[in-house]
């Protein structure tokens, strides 16, 4: 398999403050020589795709999280589906990873990289779906949708499930897994074409479009009262949902948005009615769930072979060096499904 002669990667130069800015990353070049597998296990990928993910803009802050932070000078880290086009040759070779083997991993914002095989899965797709799939509704936001929703937000059919950010990667799946599960469906979306994808595509009962300036009175009037709400944007609509509790009712805190660039994010106001309502509000980390994602992968891919689940994918097209404007459309909300 022919390869270039230099590879680049895109690498953390600055930490936001708190914005990211255009002297954030740097690109820079690599010889692809200097990649080529040097221990026993080691595998030279192609990267195919690379994931953009709002939690990306947590991990470049330097402070206590789930995760460590990105270094400086280090490739941004980021999921990604390959091909593997290298592998070790030499005495003691131990991978069983073959070169032309679909990969995913953690492979960063680069075109090729040296990994350990150990750390890559070989993807076999299931029908109906292929490997760019896991990045999206099989990789990590779907894991997100599945565990977050079923496991956190524990929903029982009938009742009355909200999902902010639904026409993103994972709040879109969130909303077609209460609707197998026989909720009634309320999404949030930015603008009429989202919620008419919503409403058309996937069969949410009712999408609320935010920046409507009938969106609180929109609120009240077609979701009533919640059962389960499923937060992916934190700020001024978690805080309205708190003022629509159902008994017993509970929040699956997955992200927040809206408080990932501008500043200081502000407290909620409405917690009280967490007392009242016999409520809870959770947060949750899909990794910690990362030895049941088969059984998840399980469950989706027979729903998508079933037709009652739908991916829809963002793709950016372009060399790496334009992840960090592909981020940038991200947060400003430029994409529907899985960016």
């Amino acid at each position: 398999m022919a390869l270039p002669a230099q590879s680049t990667r895109v690498t953390l130069a600055l930490r936001p403050k708190p914005d990211i800015t255009e002297s954030t990353f740097k690109a820079e070049k690599q010889s692809i020589r200097s990649l080529y597998p040097q221990k026993p296990n080691d595998i030279l990928v192609r990267v195919d795709y690379v994931s953009i993910d709002p939690a990306m803009k947590g991990w470049l802050d330097d402070r206590r999280s789930y995760i460590a932070p990105v270094a400086i000078g280090a490739t941004m880290r980021a999921g990604g589906v390959g091909t593997v086009v290298k592998v070790f040759e030499g005495a003691g070779a131990t991978s069983k990873v073959k070169v032309g083997d679909a990969v995913r991993g953690y492979f960063g914002w680069a075109e090729y990289v040296t990994v350990d095989a150990k750390d890559v899965e070989i993807l076999h797709a299931p029908s109906g779906t292929t490997p760019l799939d896991f990045l999206g509704v099989l990789g990590d936001p779907g894991m997100t949708a599945y565990f977050g929703f079923l496991d956190v937000a524990k929903p029982k059919a009938g009742e009355t499930v909200v999902v902010s950010g639904a026409a993103g990667a994972v709040g879109s799946i969130v909303c077609q897994i209460a609707k197998i599960k026989g909720c009634k469906v309320i999404a949030i979306a930015g603008g009429p074409d989202k919620c008419a994808w919503l409403e058309k595509d996937l069969g949410v009962d009712r999408a609320i479009d935010y920046k409507s300036k009938t969106f609180v009175n929109d609120f009240k009037k077609h979701v009533g009262y919640l059962d389960v709400y499923f937060d992916n944007v934190g700020g001024e609509i978690l805080d309205l949902c708190l003022t629509r509790l159902n008994k017993n009712a509970r929040i699956a805190i997955c992200g927040a948005i809206s408080a990932y660039t501008g500043g200081k994010p502000k407290g909620i106001s409405g917690y009280l009615n967490l007392i009242s309502q016999r409520a809870s509000i959770t947060g949750f980390v899909v990794f910690d769930y990362i030895k049941r994602y088969p059984e998840a992968v399980k469950d989706l891919g027979q729903w998508i072979h079933e037709g009652k689940l739908k991916a829809r994918t963002h793709v950016e097209d372009g060399p790496v060096e334009r992840c960090p404007e592909a981020l940038g459309k991200l947060f400003k909300g430029a994409n529907t499904g899985k960016m």
